[in-house]
């Protein structure tokens, strides 16, 4: 629980205010979602808040919200440059503004990729002040370190002019789109607001976490919550401010929010075997990271982003490219101990696809092969020190049977590859695989093929605050 809530559980608490739903967003889909803006729109004062986890790290543009563009844009979204993931905000003129466009970069950098983050941005340009025509907050604290920061002139005319496009997640279909999950989207018309009309300190832990906003939303406003999947351009406002959804599905709509975070893979952690040396690479993710791919004639290995200590924790993984007669294995590896080499590795547990196990890179008989499509499921106990491991949910026995007792260190789930393969992990927030049961943990959290046993449960920080 401790690498959680150091890495990982930032405004992802249990809450009296629960969020449902999120909307996973992915760049090579070209998913974001668009709206015409109204005629009368407020091209002065307005505010934007939204939650959002990344999954994606591109070094390059990003866009969170993008407000419009008629000579010059109005967004809000990641750099490209120096310094590479700073805030980017632009504060771009319509027809018939004053001044120029205002460009500004944070020096903070936002790179973590298993925690929501929450963002503010509220522009008032008929402020005399020029600090006050538009400010930014992240997780409750005002962003004041800027390596470029500009003011637009008094009463400028931003570019949310009529009939110009409003945007979540993209500036357009070829560039600048977001990778990762987005939530609680509030866009306020004609209003300005600060960041606790959104979010709120814990007082026990003092992080940062979401509450009800009930403030107004002018008529141009939205509030989108994605809990309906057969709209998730819905807006719950009140407006009826409904937004087209591009390349979005239904099965977009995603449980993983900034009220109870689901683990994914990290994107931020793998690694390459070049004859014997390891190389820091990064994994090759898509789909919310939950799709790890390998496209190396080389081992290749990847973490997930959470890990545990305690309690008893269930997820799955489905092999769906097999171009290399699946040379690949998962299972977990202790946190002092995610070196890798081959199957080779002190703290490194293995299901292998050919039915035996690895434990620190010695292979015995374990179980039955799996292949493509199959639904591998693992269920590990932290106190007991068990892994049991699952072939379309038939058991194969405790894998740690024999093994040294590691419990006490931080364990995560692990695998590695060796030639082109693609894996779907499903941590029970969002999964890209179709479910024939949709099963549950006894929570109620989580998705999954198939039920996990008893008294195992999904890695989301609602479970982990109780059994973690």
């Amino acid at each position: 629980m401790e690498t959680l809530q150091r890495t990982a559980n930032r405004g992802s608490l249990s809450t009296g205010y629960d969020i449902d739903n999120s909307l996973k967003l992915e760049a090579d889909n070209t998913e974001y979602l668009y709206k015409a803006n109204d005629a009368g729109t407020n091209r002065k004062t307005f505010t934007v808040s939204m939650w959002f986890k990344r999954t994606e790290l591109s070094n390059d543009y990003m866009q969170l919200w993008h407000g419009g563009e008629n000579g010059e844009a109005t967004r809000l979204g990641f750099y490209g440059g120096t310094p590479k993931e700073a805030i980017w905000v632009d504060i771009g003129g319509g027809s018939g503004n004053t001044g120029t466009l205002s460009r500004s970069y944070s020096n903070q950098v936002l790179r973590d990729t298993s925690a929501f983050y929450h963002i503010v941005l509220a522009v008032d340009t008929t402020q005399a002040t020029e600090a006050n025509r538009w400010r930014l907050w992240l997780n409750g604290e005002e962003v004041t370190s800027w390596s470029q920061r500009q003011y637009p002139a008094q009463d400028y005319q931003c570019s949310l002019e009529a009939s110009i496009q409003m945007k979540w997640g993209a500036f357009n279909a070829t560039y600048y789109k977001m990778c990762g999950y987005i939530a609680e989207c509030h866009y306020l018309d004609g209003v300005a607001k600060v960041q606790t009309d959104f979010g709120e300190y814990d007082e026990d832990s003092g992080i940062w976490k979401p509450k009800a906003y009930t403030g107004t939303y002018g008529g141009n406003g939205c509030y989108l919550n994605f809990d309906d999947s057969a709209s998730l351009g819905a807006d719950s406002s009140g407006n009826g401010n409904t937004f087209t959804l591009n390349n979005i599905t239904a099965a977009d709509q995603a449980t993983d929010t900034p009220t109870n975070n689901f683990c994914t893979m990290n994107v931020l952690k793998g690694g390459i075997n070049i004859d014997g040396t390891i190389y820091n690479r990064l994994p090759l993710m898509t789909e919310g990271a939950t799709v790890v791919g390998n496209n190396s004639t080389n081992y290749t290995f990847s973490e997930a982003t959470m890990g545990v200590t305690s309690g008893k924790w269930y997820w799955e993984m489905k092999p769906t490219v097999d171009a290399n007669t699946l040379v690949s294995g998962a299972g977990i590896a202790t946190n002092t101990n995610l070196g890798f080499s081959g199957t080779s590795g002190v703290g490194n547990f293995f299901y292998h696809y050919d039915g035996n196990r690895y434990v620190n890179g010695a292979g015995t008989g374990y179980g039955a092969a799996w292949t493509t499509n199959d639904i591998i499921g693992f269920a590990y106990d932290a106190d007991n020190w068990t892994l049991t491991c699952y072939i379309n949910n038939s058991s194969q026995g405790n894998l740690l049977s024999g093994t040294a007792d590691l419990s006490a260190e931080t364990v995560i789930p692990y695998m590695y590859s060796y030639g082109t393969h693609t894996y779907q992990w499903n941590f029970g927030g969002y999964h890209v695989n179709s479910l024939s049961s949709a099963a549950s943990d006894a929570n109620g959290y989580g998705s999954f093929e198939y039920a996990p046993p008893t008294g195992y449960y999904a890695l989301c920080t609602k479970n982990l605050a109780e059994y973690g």
